[in-house]
């Protein structure tokens, strides 16, 4: 994310102009855009015209620069694009003004955003900005006949590529460097900066010997090899638990929410300092014990918007923890450890001592 300007808007909203440079960068904002706020921006529209010297085509398409209160907000993981959809509050053509539209928000497109930035939102607007300069990182999981290739997004991971190739003896058996053979050219059209190998005995080991030796470009950027007990997604988890990724690339924040959920559920099983739920964590808050305060993105969205079913305010929850000198991680709902949390109620917090 590229922050142009920072200023402040009408009745002391926060005002920044920015332009994302990611299809990460678009997932922060839809998590950071909510119903009511302004987004400003270059976007093009059906114009219907009264026009005896125009013939009727139902409208052409025509550039304009609007600005939008918004309604609702939709992250297109794989159009690679937000969509933005509200009502015209401004725009360059007067008549526009009031009807319905939607801006597809595209990477690269400079967009200025106006509201009533809370702290989180901040910080991850910052955390965007930062994680520009960060290099991209695939994980590649071997064993014997299976090859994996994630790459890793801020908001998750993706499996770009899974192959197999059967080893060993029998009518369909294929030699093992025709796997390797496969891997080394689906990984010369991965867009990355770095690679991590991991997998279990001493595939991994022979498959970045056979690249060294076939694909040396590849091999080049594969930093380090992890142990893992198998492959594929269990194994991009593994990786991910034990900080491969944080070594490669600091601001990439899954491996930190994979440390958070498994300290989390190591605390809840042993009774340890621990609570989930939004009524204990509520308490927890009001008490000053929460160390480290735990929520889904999706849900705390949700919530926001009046659209979930706590009865406690997720803001005052977050308010009151950071007030009292707690720290707060919201957890990517498109990640595993997001879906764990999910499953305890959206929110749980790391305690400095137990309630009772």
């Amino acid at each position: 994310m590229r922050i142009v300007q920072r200023g402040h808007g009408m009745e002391g909203r926060d005002r920044v102009t920015l332009v994302p440079e990611t299809v990460d960068d678009l997932w922060h904002l839809s998590h950071v855009l909510e119903p009511g706020d302004l987004v400003e921006g270059d976007t093009t529209r059906r114009i219907q015209r009264n026009d005896d010297q125009m013939r009727d085509t139902g409208g052409e398409r025509e550039h304009l620069h609007v600005t939008l209160e918004v309604e609702d907000v939709e992250f297109a993981r794989f159009a690679n694009r937000l969509r933005v959809g509200g009502v015209i509050e401004d725009c360059s053509m007067e008549d526009q003004i009031g009807l319905h539209h939607t801006i597809n928000v595209e990477t690269h497109e400079e967009l200025t955003i106006e509201k009533y930035l809370k702290p989180d939102q901040r910080d991850r607007i910052e955390e965007a900005a930062e994680a520009t300069d960060a290099p991209d990182v695939a994980i590649v999981t071997v064993e014997e006949g299976e090859a994996y290739v994630h790459t890793v997004q801020q908001y998750g991971t993706d499996e770009y590529v899974s192959l197999t190739a059967p080893t060993g003896k029998g009518e369909y058996a294929q030699p093992r460097d025709r796997l390797f053979e496969e891997l080394g050219s689906a990984l010369q059209h991965v867009d990355a900066e770095a690679i991590i190998m991991a997998g279990p005995g001493f595939t991994k080991r022979d498959a970045l010997d056979y690249l060294e030796e076939e694909y040396p470009d590849v091999a080049e950027k594969i930093t380090t090899t992890v142990d893992t007990s198998g492959a594929g997604d269990r194994g991009v988890h593994e990786v991910l638990k034990r900080g491969a990724v944080e070594d490669v690339q600091d601001q990439t924040r899954i491996a930190r929410e994979s440390e958070l959920i498994d300290e989390l559920t190591e605390r809840m099983a042993t009774g340890a300092e621990a609570t989930y739920g939004v009524e204990e964590t509520y308490e927890a808050a009001e008490f000053g014990a929460v160390e480290t305060l735990l929520v889904v993105d999706e849900r705390l969205r949700s919530e926001r918007q009046d659209e979930g079913d706590w009865e406690r305010d997720a803001n005052e929850i977050i308010e009151t923890v950071e007030q009292k000198g707690g720290d707060v991680v919201v957890f990517s709902s498109e990640f595993a450890p997001g879906e764990q949390l999910s499953n305890l109620g959206g929110i749980a917090a790391l305690l400095r001592y137990r309630i009772q």
